[in-house]
């Protein structure tokens, strides 16, 4: 499930509202004030906390009624610019990054309450800053909540990150106390102070803490958090919260920035049905910035928060630059380099679609990649209908093949066909699709590498794009028109070596010159071609 689907509601209603200004010349005060109650009503149903609700609308209403809407050439367009710059100033306004100690390590210290994906959120931490060339330490301080140790210890194996547990903390039930291997209580405080020394000792440039969390807050897991800050002074304390929690979130970062205090927050479970009340609130209310964002259940589902970017896909404008980045950090240029040199010769094959196909995988859900883009809202049945299981029916597909008929795909005759379908689990039907799908494609990408625009079935060429080398206008030789008199004034000048007249009536669509006046040039065609294009 993509990001798109925790502000879905909130997108819905933001589009409609926009929707009721447009084509509205000049927006009056009942406009303006009609517009900021709808937008009122969306947040208060996205569980935004209501002091962040009015603060927002009315900085939204002040700016709508002042100059920069009432002159503007599309007012509609200008308050959704305005609505945008206020999102992105509850949401933080710019994006931060980690505050790296000067002298290694740097201590991460995570806090919140449990459930809220602390464990799985250490680990994705750790994977994404050993992708940064860093050497990253999880350290087990989390001897409360059963069988945490043993969790975080699967995490950083799956991460390919070191961990610190010299405790097995608590493997009975919730209540018990954990035991030392040594007899007596368990100390948190002292794992997490031990922690960092063997970090320091063995050269690993940051420590990140799984700290212990409780189902409420409670005086006990605000001791334990703070004393365990005070005996590491941790460079960052990151408040982990779950963005389900709805209004909940606003007490409960309050409770944490009192008790123990944080420098960042980092938002888990994105992906769900949240409503996006606590994303949209927190920053506003704590003064904390949003540093991080879980976005599923792999590793891999993790990513810096760009206060901007998130307000462009609550509105539905898009997050191109997060795309890009992600598609640079998959996919190889030479590789890419290689494969644009195929779509020109026309030795692109199954092995190369097989490759693009993993690459893309790579990068991570698909529908999560549709979520970013512009318009994404109107491909929501789509996206939910969208099956990720068929790029892996796929891949077993082309896999199934010998490598002579993935080269050479005109040699898959009908027995081949059955083979690979008996082969692959899928049926002969989908093996036709498939091989069908994939000559459109190659036929399609040999345009645009050719600097053509492809020609979809069902729509007719594209008005203004060029396919090949223009054609050759043949020489005129004689007139064809149906008047006799006309043709035979137009042969006569033709002869005569000089340009007919086009007449005095002028052409259909008014495109025609007029008596004494010529038609249009050339560029003048050419300039309306675009327009209708645009249209």
């Amino acid at each position: 499930m993509c990001i798109m689907a925790t502000f879905g509601n909130l997108t819905d209603r933001l589009a409609e509202t926009f929707k009721n200004l447009r084509g509205k010349g000049k927006l009056s005060a009942a406009d303006v004030d009609g517009t900021v109650r709808e937008i009122r009503r969306a947040l208060l149903d996205a569980d935004v906390a209501l002091d962040v609700v009015k603060d927002f609308t009315a900085r939204v209403r002040e700016r709508a009624l002042g100059d920069e809407v009432s002159k503007a050439l599309n007012p509609a367009q200008q308050v959704v610019q305005i609505v945008n710059d206020e999102l992105i100033t509850i949401l933080g306004g710019e994006a931060r990054r980690i505050q790296f100690a000067k002298t290694a390590p740097t201590v991460i210290m995570l806090a919140g309450l449990q459930g809220a994906g602390k464990t799985t959120l250490a680990g994705k931490l750790a994977k994404w800053l050993a992708g940064q060339n860093h050497t990253p330490l999880l350290v087990a301080a989390d001897l409360q909540r059963p069988n945490a140790v043993t969790q975080l210890k699967v995490v950083a194996e799956q991460a390919g990150v070191a961990v610190y547990a010299p405790e097995p903390g608590n493997v009975g039930a919730e209540d018990a106390a954990p035991k030392s291997f040594f007899g007596g209580a368990a100390n948190p405080v002292k794992v997490a102070k031990d922690g960092v020394k063997f970090a320091r000792d063995k050269q690993y440039d940051i420590v990140i803490v799984d700290t212990a969390g409780r189902l409420g807050v409670d005086a006990d897991l605000m001791k334990q958090a703070s004393d365990i800050r005070r005996a590491i002074d941790p460079d960052e304390v990151f408040f982990v919260i779950d963005a389900m929690i709805g209004q909940d979130a606003v007490a409960t970062a309050k409770a944490f920035q009192e008790g123990v205090d944080f420098t960042a927050v980092v938002l888990t479970k994105l992906d769900g049905d949240a409503r996006g009340g606590a994303a949209l609130s927190v920053a506003s209310v704590t003064g904390r910035p949003i540093i991080f964002a879980s976005t599923g259940e792999s590793l891999d589902d993790f990513e810096p928060f760009y206060p901007d970017r998130m307000a462009s896909r609550i509105l539905d404008l898009g997050d191109i630059l997060t795309l890009i980045e992600t598609a640079q950090k998959t996919f190889d240029e030479e590789e890419s380099r290689k494969v644009a040199e195929k779509f020109m010769t026309d030795s692109f094959t199954l092995e190369d679609f097989l490759s693009q196909m993993q690459q893309l995988k790579n990068m991570g859900s698909i529908k999560n990649m549709l979520g970013m883009l512009p318009g994404a809202k109107g491909m929501r049945q789509q996206l939910d209908n969208f099956d990720e299981s068929e790029i892996t029916r796929t891949e077993a597909i082309i896999q199934s093949m010998t490598i002579g008929e993935r080269r050479q795909p005109k040699v898959l005759n009908g027995s081949r066909r059955v083979r690979i379908a008996r082969g692959s689990g899928t049926t002969v039907t989908e093996v036709n699709a498939l091989v069908n799908r994939f000559e459109q494609a190659a036929k399609m990408m040999k345009s645009v590498a050719k600097g053509g625009m492809p020609q979809v079935p069902g729509m007719g060429p594209i008005p203004g794009a060029k396919f090949g080398a223009p054609k050759k206008v043949q020489a005129k030789k004689g007139s064809k028109s149906g008047n006799p008199a006309k043709r035979a004034a137009e042969n006569a000048a033709l002869a005569s070596g000089t340009k007919p007249s086009t007449g005095s009536a002028g052409s259909g669509f008014g495109l025609g010159g007029s008596a004494g006046k010529p038609g249009p040039s050339e560029e003048e065609l050419a300039s309306l071609q675009k327009l209708l294009g645009r249209g």
